[in-house]
């Protein structure tokens, strides 16, 4: 009588394959991710009137305003630069983090429960 099943001794080859992968991909990401969170990205506006520069873990470093565009009478334009300018870091940092994923996950991207 042939045998039937093939889980009696652990998982099958398969499985086992591919729980090496998705343990090294996981070691993988996790140095991914500490790698992008010492990153540092930098953006400016209004021509470089202010600099922003941002941690890869969202985190503001420094802002930098170049003298002519600090006036008093015009607060309001240097709020909206500030913001610009953080804005801008953080599309930065989103897209170094979905680029360097991006290749590790390749056709991952259907998993259902949106893993990935």
């Amino acid at each position: 009588m042939a045998k039937r099943g093939g889980f009696q001794g652990g998982m099958p080859g398969n499985m086992n394959n591919l729980m090496k992968q998705a343990q090294r991909m996981q070691r993988q990401m996790e140095e991914k991710q500490k790698e992008l969170e010492t990153a540092e990205y930098e953006a400016s506006a209004g021509g470089g009137a202010v600099t922003v520069k941002m941690s890869g873990s969202r985190e503001v470093l420094s802002v930098k305003f170049q003298p002519e565009v600090v006036d008093p009478d015009d607060i309001e334009m240097l709020e909206d630069l500030v913001m610009a300018a953080v804005n801008e870091a953080l599309s930065k940092v989103d897209e170094a983090s979905q680029s360097a994923f991006s290749g590790m996950t390749g056709g991952l991207g259907n998993l259902p429960g949106g893993l990935f």
